[in-house]
């Protein structure tokens, strides 16, 4: 595992939201109330990391006993959520779970634009708890796309279509959603991004160029009408000259976007 957790970083882009919330059948504006109340819409932090939140309750209960005894004590582990305060920044205890237990403590993070716990690494999408942070540093659309699987593995995604935001909230953080009003919180957002344009979805199909106008043809007068020359490369079949006949001819031309422990 790099240990900088630094990878490409890339951004959403704008086909992004509504690529990855047509897989679950919601549109842009649900997706971006869900990252907006999990990371208010960043899934990198300064420093070009993965947003974590390392969470010693979750690593307890990752541990066997011999590296319990090794993590309790240097406050990394303990049995119960909520009985300490979750760690400000969370890298430097992270690094330090990885010095206990590698597995372990990837699954004790919460990573991404979703805040998808490693330990559900294969509803995410992904074989290993370590293929999936490696996708956390590269993407948030990787972020994001494990973040819909999940939804869509524990059945949530109907939830987020109905507009269901407490039962959402209870499905993706808990049954303790309600102390940090999460239900409230993604009702509100989605409210505010209602108000706002999206991004068509599908993309509409690129304009064609309008196919050319053929040149009339001068009837034919005392015999056969002689043999225009042929049309200059890259001229689009416009031939030069007066047509044959009586007279000159004329025609018109043609053209062509970090939130507290949670109970898990």
């Amino acid at each position: 595992m790099d240990m900088t957790f630094k990878g490409a970083a890339r951004r959403l882009d704008d086909l992004d939201l509504p690529k990855l919330g047509a897989r679950i059948g919601v549109g842009e504006d649900e997706i971006h109330a869900f990252i907006d109340v999990e990371t208010s819409g960043h899934g990198f932090d300064v420093h070009g990391r993965p947003i974590i939140l390392f969470e010693p309750h979750v690593f307890f209960r990752n541990l066997s006993e011999a590296k319990r005894a090794q993590a309790v004590p240097a406050g990394l582990a303990y049995a119960k959520w909520g009985e300490r305060p979750c760690p400000r920044d969370s890298y430097p205890r992270l690094k330090a779970a990885i010095a206990i237990d590698e597995t372990a403590a990837l699954k004790s993070a919460s990573w991404g634009l979703g805040q998808v716990l490693g330990e559900n690494f294969k509803a995410a999408g992904f074989f290993t708890v370590q293929a999936m942070v490696e996708a956390m540093m590269e993407d948030e659309a990787l972020q994001l796309a494990a973040a819909v699987n999940f939804i869509a593995a524990n059945r949530l995604d109907g939830k987020l279509r109905n507009h269901d935001w407490a039962g959402f909230a209870k499905g993706y953080n808990g049954a303790s959603f309600g102390k940090n009003a999460y239900d409230i919180r993604l009702a509100a957002a989605f409210r505010k991004w209602s108000g706002i344009k999206d991004t068509p979805w599908p993309p509409a199909a690129p304009a064609q160029p309008p196919a050319p106008v053929p040149i009339p043809q001068a009837p034919q007068l005392n015999g056969p009408t002689p043999s225009a020359p042929e049309a200059e490369p890259d001229k689009a079949g416009v031939r030069p000259g007066p047509l044959p006949g009586p007279g000159p001819q004329s025609w018109p031309p043609w053209s062509p976007q970090s939130s507290p422990c949670f109970e898990r």
